[in-house]
């Protein structure tokens, strides 16, 4: 029986083999249905990742942008780490710049400025911005013109979601507005 410190490094020796393994099948991984992009800006490695790309998955993601984040723990992603394309970035501006060209709309989340999520047409090349969970952006928002402020309504006091409960929000939102009649969720949103 070893100790604590021994029992951690052979967990995070087994979650590294585990990611490296699903990051080699990532390459194989095919866009969404859906043209949005979510962008994770410097998340913590904990399971807030492997649960956005799981909700990726399901609501038919194109592609899921890591900034400054070289490993995580796939497991809560419960395989979909393989199935969503990633892609890495050393910073925000590397992102952005490799994204602007095709013409994508950038949304963050801010619970007290921005447009509510449910009032809004949201483009169809949508990239949505889901900050650090502690500090927040690497990166000014303020300092890009075509960065938009988005909300998700809320009621209680605390006016704070987890940010993989967000991102999943947001994709629910998204793909809420493309439904046809002929599906489970009937549109009541306008496309642009």
């Amino acid at each position: 029986m070893g100790t604590r410190r021994q029992q951690r490094e052979l967990e995070r020796k087994i979650r590294l083999r585990r990611y490296e393994k699903q990051k080699r099948l990532n390459y194989l991984a095919k866009p969404g249905i859906h043209d949005f992009i979510i962008i994770l800006d410097n998340l913590k490695q904990s399971f807030n990742i492997g649960k956005i790309f799981r909700s990726a998955d399901a609501f038919g993601a194109s592609e899921v942008h890591l900034i400054g984040i070289d490993f995580f723990d796939p497991a809560p992603a419960k395989g979909s780490f393989k199935w969503v394309p990633a892609r890495f970035h050393k910073n925000f501006h590397n992102c952005y710049h490799s994204l602007v060209p095709r013409d994508y709309t950038f949304f963050v989340l801010d619970p007290e400025k921005g447009e509510l999520i449910n009032n809004t047409t949201l483009p169809d090349r949508s990239a949505f911005i889901f900050g650090h969970e502690e500090f927040g952006f690497s990166f000014a928002p303020e300092s890009f013109d075509n960065i938009k402020f988005l909300r998700v309504p809320q009621f209680g006091k605390v006016q704070s979601l987890n940010v993989s409960i967000a991102a999943s929000i947001v994709m629910y939102e998204y793909t809420r507005c493309r439904q046809s009649s002929a599906t489970p969720m009937e549109s009541t949103c306008s496309t642009e």
